[in-house]
């Protein structure tokens, strides 16, 4: 190995739950370094969330992450000439990372009013197992499934 790895830094908890996870997920909505920006979105979307007569909003966010959190993901590999999607089991801290960008992702390409409706219906519909990001995920799987032959091919 060349170098060293780098050095996981600390993230402090979100002021209103108390949650590190919220604040990973805040930092990935961000844009332009607009924090406060970002956590005005996402704590809308939760009162949204709230206001549909849903369990507790952070219950349907950690649903909704665990939902789309995927287990295996497919890995280009070239093999004397030809190249295999090779499936690889996921490290815990990419797993969250990829549910949290592909939430945020699916939820900027949905259309409604506001950036924090968009979020409240794709974080609703993520933890019901459906919407785009969830989609995402399961096609991921499938693929995954599809080249396990390859898997003897692991590196």
């Amino acid at each position: 190995m060349r170098k060293t790895s780098a050095k996981a830094r600390m993230i402090a908890p979100d002021p209103k739950f108390g949650e590190v996870v919220v604040t990973k997920f805040v930092n990935n909505l961000m844009l332009s370094g607009k924090k406060s920006t970002s956590f005005k979105i996402f704590y809308d979307a939760m009162e949204i969330i709230e206001g549909k007569g849903e369990e507790g909003a952070l219950e349907v966010f950690k649903k909704a992450l665990e939902n789309v959190t995927p287990q295996v993901e497919v890995k280009s590999r070239r093999v004397g000439g030809a190249t295999f999607q090779i499936p690889m089991e996921i490290r815990a801290n990419r797993k969250e990372s990829m549910a949290m960008k592909w939430i945020i992702k699916y939820a900027r390409t949905r259309n409604g009013k506001s950036m924090a409706q968009k979020l409240a219906d794709e974080l609703l519909a993520a933890s019901k197992e459906e919407g785009g990001a969830y989609k995402k995920k399961e096609d991921t799987h499938r693929m995954a499934e599809s080249n396990k032959a390859f898997s003897h091919f692991r590196f």
